[in-house]
């Protein structure tokens, strides 16, 4: 098979000829179709997140068909379409695990990272965490619900019952969560780069209420803030927006140093928290959800030969919406 491989020597993937793999115990083996870039993937490859398996095959926003069972399979068929999210294993006995919290497991695998991921025509992943998908998306449209849309959902489902969200970075996983909010009837303002009238454009065509650039103040205090972008300087920027017992929660794996800010912007019960991975009850409630919502999902496709170009557009800003490899 085909796969685009990070070997940790250089900041960019090679194309090699693989063998296929076959699936354990308890693993399907996966015809992929199309796999998202994510920029979890740019963290990996650019020394920003420690340790990855290495060669590995990146990817975690997988989307392909069964191809085989390995031993002890239930819930799926051979020719079924599934979804591979981020989680790829989780330890199961664990006091996070035990408290219904696998997504801060002490022993985790994760897709694409620790684990072999999407960019490939095959992979095998853990059946346990791999997920139905809805048919109303196409393998293109589908392959970002499994990471920006899922962190998009856990990232809004902790801002609680806030009523007016603001969110920071405009790409991916804002493009969704901001759809999800706005059926749930709350008021979003998107906050882009400086200057990126594209993206407040896309922002403002999606229903947003108003749209504008991350140095500028929402004409309104936001009981929420929600942070896409890997920008430390956004946190002291999203307190000064958010209201007295307001949140601003970080939905990304990676951020740079969040700069020295004075106490005033915390006080009166402001707090600030982070989101870390997924469980699999994330993402069978998000999947229900999408399947209920008619997600405009914008993608821009690569061939997965050009994975090198898509994830250098990610990287640059020039990506709207979710980059997405295809196989066929």
């Amino acid at each position: 098979m085909r796969a685009m491989v990070f070997d940790g020597t250089a900041p960019m993937l090679c194309e090699r000829e693989m063998a296929e793999p076959r699936p354990a115990p308890g693993q399907l083996l996966i015809d992929v179709h199309a796999c998202g870039v994510c920029r979890t993937d740019l963290h990996v490859i650019d020394g920003e997140l420690a340790h990855p398996k290495q060669p590995v095959i990146p990817g975690h926003e997988i989307v392909g068909t069964v191809a085989a069972l390995g031993e002890g399979v239930v819930g799926f068929s051979v020719g079924d379409r599934v979804g591979v999210p981020w989680t790829g294993h989780t330890c199961g006995h664990c006091r996070y695990c035990a408290s219904g919290r696998e997504n801060l497991c002490d022993d985790p695998g994760f897709t694409g990272y620790t684990i072999d991921g999407g960019y490939a025509e095959r992979t095998v992943a853990d059946s346990r965490y791999c997920l139905h998908l809805p048919e109303r998306y196409s393998d293109v449209e589908a392959a970002p619900l499994l990471c920006a849309g899922l962190i998009g959902y856990r990232t809004l489902s902790m801002a609680g019952d806030a009523r007016a969200i603001g969110i920071y970075g405009f790409g991916a996983a804002a493009h969704i969560v901001a759809q999800v909010a706005l059926h749930e009837g709350r008021k979003v303002f998107a906050l882009t780069r400086p200057g990126d009238t594209a993206a407040q454009q896309f922002a403002l065509r999606l229903g947003v209420h108003w749209a504008g650039g991350s140095d500028e103040r929402p004409p309104e205090e936001l009981d929420a803030a929600l942070i896409f972008a890997p920008a430390g300087p956004l946190v002291p920027a999203a307190l000064k927006a958010v209201a007295k017992g307001g949140a601003v929660v970080c939905g990304g794996i990676h951020m740079s140093d969040i700069p020295a800010f004075p106490y005033e912007l915390l006080w009166g019960e402001r707090r600030v928290c982070s989101v870390a991975n997924l469980t699999r009850a994330d993402g069978h409630a998000f999947m229900q959800l999408a399947a209920q919502v008619p997600l405009q999902i914008e993608t821009t496709p690569y061939p997965l030969a050009d994975a090198n170009r898509a994830l250098n557009d990610l990287r640059d800003g020039h990506v709207n919406g979710a980059a997405v490899l295809r196989m066929r």
